[in-house]
């Protein structure tokens, strides 16, 4: 019987004698240790998704009406609290930056870490691009300074908070903690005040499509709107999965990563069940299904603007900035781990001396603002990134399936309520949402395919020949298979 070991936690080049190679080399692609607690952690799940709360939900009721939209938010909901307790248990055995690369990496090998973390890069690098136009839109209704959306928004987006993030990640966490906050206390008035006009009769007003299956006043487009709701139910928790890329950054990564991600998606599942009823109760589902800013809209029944409206107004721009901020964050953590570890050119893993990956940040931010200034389609960019996430959460979830049965006697500090039943669960609704993607936008699932067919092509002929093994997610693949060798000797 073999002993299992873990890589050394000790900074390069700090465990005796001289630095190695290796260790000059990881020396300069070293993150801040112990910058983040289980409060920022917490907030930073929920930075994630709190944009979802104000905005892009509601178009699910064109598509499943109130009924439709309210059991794809419940599976949706199901889907993300299994996969965020069978990642909880992945993170506290592999507390490494690449979080689902890494879980990956040593479940399905190094094809199955780079599909996986290709598909978390695509997420996380559109839709920071996504928000920031609807940070345009929503300067631009506000009328804040004159200004119009455009492309010199979008720039200030990128450079003042990519600027923060460069500062360093202590720094950058408190400020998402901060806006989360402000983000997360104007919803919980927005549901105080709508619900004051609540109507039960308002929830199922748009008209019925009789010539849908299974159609009815709760189901007006049949039993298959429910699954084309599928997507807009995902806005609720859209992003929480990034929590463990900052385990490297984490104190007591083992206990504070699971606690941190129980606590996020507690607290978004309470947000998405008050948000979606006050709103769709408050005016009617047919009055914000095509509305761009449904919070908004459902103060207004009368089309005039209030104080209260107006408040939710700013709370949302605050939502959408704590999002962009925190997938900024997630985006350039991944591409840090994927560089550092040879699957992608490793200058992009370099670190600064504050401990930020600079051009894992700036990067992905000009390729961001280049794609926001030259489409100006936001929703077509969320929903490239819905694929590639869906692909993500099938892929890791598999992961932790996969070590379940294979390596039944790794150390594990937490364990997944349920076990594989859980993670089960969660891979058979990510299956679903998935497919879901196809009904719902066509166009931008064979955007996201071809992406990945690009860089699938760069994988096979060219970085899989190159990558680094001193990095900490492909050490401890490369640990367990000396075990399994070992074990068959």
């Amino acid at each position: 019987m073999t002993e299992h070991t873990e890589p050394s936690t000790a900074p390069p080049g700090e465990t005796g004698g001289p630095p190695s190679p290796e260790d000059a080399y990881l020396r300069r692609r070293t993150l801040r240790a112990g910058s983040a607690g289980p409060l920022l952690l917490t907030g930073l799940g929920v930075a994630y998704v709190v944009s979802g709360d104000y905005a892009g939900w509601n178009f699910g009721l064109a598509e499943g009406g109130f009924g439709g939209l309210a059991i794809a938010a419940v599976l949706m909901g199901l889907m993300y609290t299994c996969m965020v307790f069978a990642l909880a248990e992945l993170a506290a055995v592999l507390p490494t930056a690449g979080g689902g690369y890494g879980f990956a990496r040593r479940a399905l090998g190094p094809w199955g870490g780079f599909l996986t973390g290709t598909a978390i890069l695509i997420e996380f690098v559109l839709a920071p691009a996504a928000i920031a136009i609807f940070i345009g839109d929503y300067v631009e209704s506000l009328d804040l300074f004159g200004l119009e959306s455009g492309w010199p928004v979008y720039l200030g987006c990128f450079v003042v908070f990519l600027a923060i993030h460069l500062w360093g990640v202590g720094e950058a966490l408190r400020f998402s903690l901060a806006v989360t906050a402000v983000a997360v206390a104007a919803l919980l008035v927005f549901v105080v005040g709508a619900l004051a006009d609540f109507s039960p009769g308002a929830l199922d007003d748009i008209p019925v499509d009789e010539g849908a299956f299974g159609a009815s006043s709760w189901l007006p487009f049949g039993l298959l709107g429910i699954w084309a709701a599928f997507p807009f139910g995902m806005w609720f928790f859209l992003g929480v999965e990034g929590v463990p890329l900052a385990a490297e950054e984490t104190r007591d990564p083992a206990r504070t990563l699971p606690r941190a991600m129980a606590w996020a998606i507690g607290v978004l599942l309470v947000l998405a069940a008050l948000t979606f009823l006050a709103a769709a109760g408050a005016r009617g589902s047919a009055a914000i299904q095509d509305a761009g800013n449904s919070l908004v809209t459902a103060l207004e029944p009368d089309g005039e603007t209030t104080g209260l409206s107006r408040f939710v107004n700013y709370a949302g721009l605050a939502g959408l900035v704590a999002s962009f901020f925190s997938l900024v964050y997630a985006g350039s953590r991944q591409l840090f781990a994927l560089s550092r570890a040879g699957y992608l050119p490793r200058f992009l893993s370099l670190t600064s001396r504050r401990r930020s990956p600079y051009l894992g940040l700036l990067i992905p931010g000009a390729l961001g603002f280049a794609l926001a200034a030259a489409t100006g389609d936001g929703a077509r960019m969320l929903n490239v990134a819905v694929f590639g996430a869906t692909i993500s959460y099938a892929l890791m979830t598999l992961s932790h399936i996969v070590l379940r049965r294979r390596e039944p006697g790794l150390p594990r500090p937490y364990r997944t309520p349920g076990g594989v039943a859980t993670s089960g669960v969660a891979l058979v609704l990510a299956l679903a949402a998935l497919v879901a993607t196809f009904l719902v936008d066509r166009q931008a699932a064979l955007i996201a395919l071809g992406v990945y067919a690009v860089a699938v092509a760069y994988f096979a002929f060219y970085s899989r020949h190159r990558l680094v093994a001193a990095a900490p997610e492909e050490e401890f693949a490369a640990l367990a298979e000396a075990e399994a060798e070992l074990a068959r000797d």
